[in-house]
């Protein structure tokens, strides 16, 4: 229990600057708290004291506005970072060393019985916004971009961005004709690139329309 809650702050204190003492995170950090709750709600579900459990996960919820379901499998390390409006569902399996931003939903579709969330591998980070929905697998050292969609498994080392979400680099080799930077901010948006195109191509067809119109006047 304490190497697991030494773990846990040693993540913090690792992946956030703005940390500056292990006393702060303990007291202070809300995704911290968060972990922490759920790894008591988690023991007295296993041990099938499940209202006992809810109540935990609830009251934990209603402090830091993180909502983890008592039965989903936290591995060591995991930082939630800022975290309001993270939702971690039931069924939801989280590797060693994960790192989650704020309102990230690690969540099902609603068509799924049983297994119906996500399994995280190791070191994954998911980008604040990003909504991963199904019962697959995202593979180790994962990127799952800002605001991204994933609605399919993700392999390992790979970085997968927009909505839906599609891999755009695995490891250091780029998916092709895909060019969007490495970083949970800064990616291309499909859907405005498509809007983009079309605006191109509507202008295009507007400039032939009024040659032939030109063109038929002058006959």
């Amino acid at each position: 229990m304490f190497q697991t809650l030494k773990n846990d702050l040693d993540a913090v204190m690792a992946r956030d600057p703005a940390a500056r003492s292990r006393l702060e995170v303990f007291f202070l950090y809300s995704g911290f708290k968060a972990v922490r709750a759920h790894r008591k709600a988690n023991w007295f579900y296993r041990h099938n004291l499940k209202f006992i459990a809810r109540f935990i996960s609830q009251r934990s919820r209603k402090k830091t506005g993180i909502e983890i379901h008592p039965a989903a499998r936290i591995g060591k390390g995991l930082f939630i970072d800022h975290g309001m409006g993270v939702v971690i569902g039931e069924t939801t399996e989280i590797g060693d060393n994960c790192t989650l931003y704020q309102n990230v939903t690690l969540g099902g579709t609603g068509k799924d019985h049983g297994k119906r969330h996500p399994t995280l591998g190791n070191n994954v980070l998911v980008g604040a916004g990003a909504k991963v929905l199904g019962p697959f697998q995202v593979g180790d050292n994962a990127r799952i971009a800002a605001g991204a969609v994933v609605l399919d498994a993700v392999p390992p080392d790979a970085t997968a961005v927009g909505v839906p979400a599609r891999v755009v680099k695995i490891g250091d080799k780029r998916v092709p004709s895909c060019n969007e930077q490495l970083d949970q901010i800064h990616v291309a948006d499909p859907v405005s690139m498509e809007l983009c195109r079309l605006r191109g191509e509507l202008e295009r067809l507007q400039k032939k329309v009024e040659q032939l119109t030109k063109s038929s006047a002058t006959q």
